[in-house]
């Protein structure tokens, strides 16, 4: 029944049956998500908090129970820790803003990794740009994997913050978080994790992982577009100063000054997406019914079985080969004589053959350049893929490359 509920799913592109291989940049909606949304705007839709009418109080008790549904599902101790954002980028933004602004001068150093996704470098190298200070970078080893030890070398007495992925969405590589932040708290360093790639694939807990912070996007989540959180322990937030003005954030508003709403509020300044957060928490509880951990045993799954399907493709790399995954992998194509083959070129004839799959260099240019290609070609798995997907995959590859070859 679970493929039956994303309708998306039944429909052909180029006359074939479309295979989605894209969950890394969005995933499909199932049909409950959908009806929710509908619901919203059909059944009680109003501006909420400030509204003493029925339906005003209907849509601020829904908008209420998705932090809730949230807040549980990620482990959170407590709701008032859980921000809503439009998604990854601007949790990180916001963070990188009233972060730095608060704790962030001259000299000070913060810590990301060469793996990570443009929304978790550029905000730290503004950051660094105000405030003259300095962005390091912990290397990979050979085989991709983060260097640890390079990593607690770096830690200093000017380290104020680490951000780093839970996985990456490159090499789908599950980093080791749970050390990066055991060794930044041996010297009082808060860290920061973007789970975009780890939260719809993998089970997170707040209190196992103890970290300071974390962002996570719904439209990855088999929720809506345009919704994030971000997720900070109640001692930091209560520090961080706001990030917009305007209404909702306030508790006061005078000529002479204002004063600042309670948290969650104060970080949430004008109308929120109501209607979001609702549809992302029917498609929390959609997931936590298929069941978390059912989910990432199933795409480890695949995963698994799509790199031996490859490994037996003559002139196929994939990177990070044989490394624990958290749905996706990337890899390239050379011809006989070790010339690439253009990323483009494969992820053009897979699309003609009704394959979905992402190319380029996926937000991440700085691990890009470090692998010396122009691209990749990235697989990634959502729930409602199968292994006869997979063989569809590898048998419109191999045509592409008897094309190209």
């Amino acid at each position: 029944m679970l493929r039956s509920d994303f309708p998306i799913l039944t429909q052909q592109v180029h006359g074939r049956q479309l295979v989605y291989f894209d969950n890394a940049a969005t995933s499909q909606k199932p049909q409950c998500v959908i009806d929710a949304i509908g619901e919203a705007y059909s059944t009680w839709n109003a501006n909420i908090h400030r509204g003493t009418h029925h339906l005003s109080q209907v849509a601020t008790a829904k908008h209420e129970q998705a932090r809730t549904i949230l807040a549980q599902m990620i482990g959170a101790k407590d709701s008032r820790e859980v921000l809503f954002t439009r998604g990854t980028t601007e949790g990180l933004n916001m963070l990188a803003f009233t972060f730095g602004q608060e704790f962030i001068n001259q000299g000070d150093e913060i810590i990301v990794s060469a793996m990570e996704h443009h929304s978790n470098i550029v905000p730290w190298q503004m950051l660094c740009e105000r405030k003259r200070a300095v962005l390091r970078v912990i290397p990979l080893r050979d085989d991709l994997t983060l260097d640890l030890q390079a990593y607690e070398r770096m830690l200093s007495p000017r380290t104020k913050l680490v951000s780093v992925a839970h996985v990456s969405n490159v090499l789908g590589i599950i980093n080791p978080v749970e050390e990066v932040i055991r060794l930044a708290h041996a010297h009082g360093v808060p860290v920061c994790i973007d789970g975009a790639q780890s939260a719809p694939h993998l089970p997170v807990d707040m209190q196992a992982l103890d970290c300071d912070f974390f962002v996570c996007s719904a439209h990855k989540m088999y929720g809506p577009t345009g919704i994030g959180l971000l997720y900070g322990k109640l001692q930091w937030l209560e520090q961080l100063p706001p990030y917009q003005g305007g209404g909702e954030m306030i508790e006061h508003v005078h000529w002479s000054g204002t004063t600042y709403n309670v948290l969650p509020y104060r970080f949430e300044a004008g109308t929120p997406d109501y209607v979001g957060s609702y549809a992302w928490g029917v498609a929390a509880q959609y997931m936590q019914r298929c069941g978390l951990p059912s989910i990432a045993d199933h795409e480890q799954d695949l995963t698994t079985y799509a790199e031996q399907q490859l490994s037996l493709i003559d002139g196929v790399r994939v990177y990070a080969a044989g490394l624990p995954k958290a749905g996706v992998l990337s890899l390239n194509v050379y011809d006989a004589r070790g010339k690439l083959v253009h990323p483009f070129d494969i992820g053009t004839l897979l699309d003609q053959q009704g394959v979905a799959v992402r190319i380029g260099h996926h937000c991440a240019e700085p691990l890009i350049d470090a692998l010396q290609v122009p691209g990749t070609v990235r697989v990634s798995f959502g729930m409602y893929n199968c292994r006869s997907e997979v063989d569809v995959f590898i048998a419109a590859l191999q045509r592409a490359l008897s094309m190209l070859r």
